[in-house]
């Protein structure tokens, strides 16, 4: 096991995807995560833990659960297969592909010139009403002094 490590995770031949925690983690915070991260207690194995479900997904699961750790500031040990770091991610769907070449191609055509939203000709008419002009003088309110009460 690496120095200075706080937790461990591999396979185990009779539980499948398991963790543990060194003496380095409090035995009570080492029990919140790993039961946060869906690994419970092995019976009769004191500081084992096991996944829970791992038929549903368990390496990825695992990996997750190393990587969750890790960038809480742990340093997870961890078997190559189970190893974020080491292991390649999930392979990208192709269906996504056909999407970023139509952006691409949108991305082109913005980026080129067009012809749609040229300036319009020097001879055709305003499009817009005209703004008249603001008047000389200054038009003057008069107000009356309100007496007392409401007026009717």
């Amino acid at each position: 096991m690496q120095p200075g490590a706080h937790f461990a995770f591999g396979d185990h031949e009779k539980y499948g995807f398991v963790a543990s925690f060194t003496s380095s983690m409090p035995a009570y915070l080492a029990h919140w995560f790993l039961q946060r991260e869906q690994f419970e207690p092995v019976p009769g194995e004191p500081g084992l833990y096991r996944l829970n479900d791992p038929e549903r997904d368990g390496p990825r699961r695992t990996r997750q659960a190393a990587h969750d750790l890790r960038r809480q500031g742990y340093i997870v040990q961890a078997d190559m297969r189970l190893d974020p770091a080491l292991s390649a991610g999930p392979p990208r769907p192709d269906r996504a592909n056909g999407l970023l070449k139509r952006r691409s191609r949108l991305a082109q055509a913005a980026a080129g010139r067009t012809t749609q939203r040229s300036a319009p000709p020097a001879n055709s008419p305003p499009a817009a009403r005209p703004i008249p002009p603001k008047p000389t003088y200054a038009p003057t309110v008069h107000l009356t002094a309100a007496t007392r009460g409401r007026s009717r």
